[in-house]
């Protein structure tokens, strides 16, 4: 949407991520990234931490999973997303106004740390839905330990072009049951 402001946070989780259903059965994960700036004072020669940010986040359906399967306390993070403003009551009736992330991309930093990376299976009712290797249940992709947001599914749309293409390529009208991205459509199925 026009107008967001959208940043990319790095930084560490202050706790595990706290996996949640809404009413509807959409999930959510909520967690805290503490992001401490650091400079190099050329006077003492050592660095020396800033004012620490703790920024509450939020991912949303199955990124939310992901995040709470892969992520842990203490893990390094990159975070990207749309900083919004959320206000409310306290119990003594002052009003308060907090800033929080709703997260789009997340997963573990590899600047101090390795990572294996797989993607989750799900099965997408509707066909279609297809991933990067197109088929019947998708090519392994990019995310953060044991997981990845994907598509996949069964009678997938030919994905990213034919089942053995290279998945970082363009797409294709190539592949299973409709090519491209699926049945015509000009996105991808994220």
């Amino acid at each position: 949407m026009a107008g967001e402001t959208v940043i990319t946070v790095v930084g560490n989780l202050t706790g595990d991520p706290e996996l949640r259903f809404t009413p509807s059965g959409s999930a959510v994960a909520n967690f805290t990234i503490a992001s401490t700036p650091r400079t190099f004072d050329r006077q003492t020669n050592e660095w020396k931490d800033g004012e620490t940010l703790f920024l509450r986040s939020s991912v949303w359906r199955d990124a939310a999973e992901n995040v709470a399967e892969t992520l842990t306390k203490g893990m390094r993070v990159v975070a990207q997303g749309r900083l919004k403003s959320r206000s409310f009551d306290t119990k003594e009736g002052e009003r308060r106004t907090v800033m929080e992330l709703d997260v789009d991309e997340v997963g573990p930093s590899l600047r101090y740390a390795s990572a294996k990376v797989t993607r989750t299976q799900r099965n997408n009712a509707g066909g279609n839905q297809g991933g990067f290797g197109g088929g019947n249940a998708g090519a392994p992709a990019g995310g953060g330990n044991n997981a990845a947001p994907a598509g996949g599914g069964n009678n997938a749309g030919g994905g990213w072009g034919a089942p053995a293409a290279d998945p970082w390529s363009t797409p294709s009208t190539a592949g299973n049951n409709g090519g491209g991205w699926g049945a015509g459509n000009d996105e991808p199925p994220f």
